[in-house]
Parts: structure tokens; C-alpha cells; sequence
């Protein structure tokens, strides 16, 4: 009789495992037929607090939010990289890691390297969720010191991708005050402009960096750029950034474009200063590799435009309703439809960024920097054989910081296609 009872105790302590369980699930939810929770967390303490002077700083800085947080990923990293929850904060200036660690309503903060006797920023970054995934949009600066008085100087400015010739939204900027080695960090918005308030004045080297890898470090594989400013009461900077290739440029293909032109597409962007001249590239009509004559050197933006305005030109002729021979046109028929295109990133009809921006002020500072390209176009002397194999052979490319190189590169001249005269007929046909 004692095995029964047994069973029946176990069979209890499983009851009530279950139970509990379900007690702890519902306790999470939202109260039957209530209103749903969807107020974000809310931070309601930071400490130290912002402006503190606390010479003898040994613990972790806290932020204290009103309810339960997300746990998310957290872990360390450079400026509090390495996990979900370490990059919602930006603690410098910092050498080394930074230890974020999750505490339920707590979030603390603390360099491994200890407190130094320096001004420390805490950006807290948008992105703090709540158990029910409502999500915290708001940043939050904190700036505290350990000893030296708090600056009252500004440093503000906008990241650009040059050669892509547009804004770097969410840059990584890092304020380094010379001669020190490590910065205060920030993230651009997202119409790739900053601002750094309350730093002394002095000298700084300012970086903008395209953090694709979220190390919050600057590294051979993205795009940067950095410049100096001497700060005194305030400052604006505009950062062109550019991938920084130590390994040369090389011709990469040839491409057939018409009887008299090539273009040539390169392993990167080419320093626009830097430009060609027909001592610097051949073009050579295999099998016996005969030197042909050029005539220019072209970027592809140059080609372009040339291009364009030729067939402005010609378009205006035929609205003009005359042709080669002067003859009268029916022109009804010229004018296509207009093409709905669909509308690129900023421009008039795209989705915009949350932020402002100011195209016209972007616009002017590209323009104070030629703009780099990958492309060459060759233009020849006279026109190419027909199904003939050329070979192209460059000397001297540079690339963005200076690095030359040189290669070779084939192509073939395609086989004429057969001119539809449809169209011919139809013109020179009577009415």
C-alpha cells in the first residue's frame, strides 16, 4: 500500500511544478481585460548624475529604469561594444573594454580598465526594450567627472561617404583631444550630423567612421575620414569618408562602348587628382599587339556628361522637327512617354530620414572635393576592328591614399549587329 502513496505525492509535486509555472507566464502578460501596456521603460535615475564631480569613483555607473528590461546580449566591449544591450550605451573616453551588465530594471556601466581622472560621457543610445518589446526612442546624455572641471565648448559637424557622394548616417565620431589617444564618442543621426557639447577647449582630432562591424573602433576594412580643429567656444567640421585600401588599384575589366571607346572599371576609387594621360595607359589590337593611337582620357562622370549633352542636343534637332537633310518631321511620334522612375534614397518622394537635413548645405560641401571614381574611359583615335581582341594596359592608377598600381586587362569588339531600317523606310515612304 506504500507505492500508491507514493505515486500520489509525486503526482502532487508535479501539480504544483506546473501550477507555479503557470502563475510565473501569466504574471508577465497584461491583467485579463485590461488596457494593453505600450509605454516604453523609462529611465528614472542615472548615477552619478549628470554634472557630479566624483574624485573618488569606485563602483559601476547605474541607470535605473521603472520597470524590467529586456536582458538582450549583453557583454563588453571598445566604448561598450560586443552584445545587443553593451551597444545601447557609449561610455568614454575609454581605452579598452567596457563591462555592461543587466540587472533587471538596472543597467550598470564600468570601464575594465577602472575610473581615471578624466570627464566621462554616457550616451545612453535608443533601443532599451521592456518585456513586452515597447521600445525606448530616446537618447540620453549624462557627463560627469572624476576630477577635472566639466568643458562648456561644442563640436558639431556632418559625416559624408565621398565617393559615394552622400550622407554616412549612424557614423561612429570620436573627439580626441590632443595628445591623448582615446576620445569622446558619439553616433551621427540619421542625417549624418553630431554634436558634442560640453567639452575644453584645445586641440582635437575629430574621426567619423562607417562602423558596419559595431566594434566602435576604426578598422582598414571601413570608410573614414579625420581632420583637425583647434576648439574654442565652438566648432563645425565635415568629414569625407572614404575606405582607406593600402593594397593598390588594379584594373579589374574592359568593356566594349562604341567604335572609338573603352571603359575601364578599377579595383577601387581612384584619387581624382591624380588624373590619367595617354602616357600612362595603352591600348594595344592583338595577336601582334599593335599600339593604337588615342585621342583622351575621360572619367566615367566626364564621358557622362558628355554623353548627355550630346543627346540634349540631338533630342533639341529632332523637337526642332528637321532632320540631317533639313526636311520637315512628323514629330508626334518623337517624344516617348514620360518614364516613372521610382524615387532614389533623399530624393523629393523617397522615405526620409527622421532627421532634417539640409540637401542644399550637403550639396555645397561635396562640391568643395572633386569626386572620386572607379571608371576610366578611353577615347581612340580611330575606330576599332570589328571581332577583334585589344588588350588595355594601365600604369600609375592611385587610389584615395596615394597607393599606385598598375595591370593589364582584354576585351573583344563585338560583331556588328544589322541596322533596322524600318524605320528609314517608313520616312522616305509617301503619305
Amino acid at each position: 500500500m506504500a507505492r500508491p502513496a507514493r505515486r500520489s505525492g509525486r503526482q502532487a509535486q508535479v501539480t504544483g511544478l506546473l501550477l507555479a509555472l503557470l502563475l510565473a507566464c501569466a504574471s508577465v502578460g497584461d491583467p485579463p481585460g485590461g488596457p494593453p501596456d505600450i509605454a516604453p521603460p523609462k529611465i528614472v535615475e542615472v548615477k552619478p548624475d549628470s554634472g557630479a564631480v566624483v574624485p573618488n569613483l569606485k563602483g559601476d555607473a547605474v541607470i535605473q529604469f521603472d520597470e524590467t528590461i529586456e536582458e538582450m546580449a549583453s557583454g563588453g566591449g571598445r566604448g561598450g561594444a560586443g552584445g545587443t544591450l553593451a551597444q545601447q550605451v557609449l561610455l568614454s573616453p575609454v581605452a579598452g573594454d567596457v563591462k555592461v551588465s543587466w540587472h533587471r530594471s538596472r543597467v550598470t556601466v564600468k570601464p575594465k580598465e577602472g575610473w581615471k581622472r578624466r570627464v566621462y560621457r554616457l550616451e545612453i543610445l535608443p533601443g532599451f526594450v521592456d518585456l513586452r518589446r515597447n521600445r525606448l526612442d530616446s537618447t540620453k546624455t549624462i557627463l560627469f567627472s572624476t576630477g577635472p572641471a566639466i568643458g562648456n565648448a561644442r563640436l558639431g559637424g556632418i559625416a559624408l561617404k565621398w565617393v559615394e557622394q552622400t550622407i554616412l548616417l549612424r557614423a561612429l565620431i570620436e573627439a580626441v583631444p590632443l595628445p591623448d589617444s582615446v576620445g569622446y564618442l558619439t553616433m551621427a543621426d540619421s542625417g549624418g550630423q553630431f554634436n558634442i557639447q560640453n567639452l575644453q577647449p584645445g586641440r582635437y582630432i575629430v574621426y567619423a567612421t562607417a562602423d558596419e562591424n559595431g566594434d566602435r573602433g576604426r578598422s582598414f576594412r571601413e570608410a573614414y575620414d579625420s581632420t583637425e580643429v583647434t576648439l574654442d567656444s565652438s566648432a563645425n567640421v565635415a568629414l569625407y569618408t572614404f575606405p582607406h585600401d593600402t593594397v593598390p588599384p588594379r584594373p579589374r575589366v574592359a568593356t566594349f562602348v562604341d567604335s572609338i571607346s573603352v571603359r575601364v572599371e578599377f579595383s577601387q576609387a581612384l584619387d581624382p587628382a591624380a588624373s590619367f594621360d595617354t602616357a600612362r595607359v595603352h591600348v594595344l589590337e592583338l595577336p601582334d599587339s599593335t599600339p593604337v593611337a588615342l585621342a583622351q582620357i575621360f572619367t566615367q562622370r566626364q564621358f557622362d556628361s558628355l554623353t548627355t549633352v550630346a543627346r540634349q542636343k540631338a533630342d533639341s534637332q529632332r523637337a526642332a522637327g528637321t532632320d540631317s537633310a533639313g526636311a520637315a518631321r512628323d514629330t508626334t511620334r518623337l517624344a516617348p512617354p514620360p518614364v516613372r522612375r521610382p524615387a532614389a534614397r533623399g530624393a523629393p518622394g523617397a522615405a526620409q530620414p527622421a532627421t532634417k537635413v539640409d540637401t542644399a548645405l550637403v550639396r555645397q560641401l561635396l562640391a568643395r572635393r572633386p569626386i572620386p571614381s572607379d571608371k576610366i574611359v578611353i577615347r581612340l583615335a580611330q575606330p576599332m576592328k570589328p571581332e577583334t581582341r585589344y588588350v588595355v594596359r594601365i600604369e600609375g592608377a592611385t587610389n584615395l591614399i596615394g597607393k599606385k598600381g598598375e595591370g593589364y586587362v582584354s576585351f573583344t569588339v563585338p560583331k556588328p549587329t544589322p541596322r533596322d531600317t524600318t524605320n528609314d523606310a517608313r520616312r522616305t515612304s509617301p503619305p
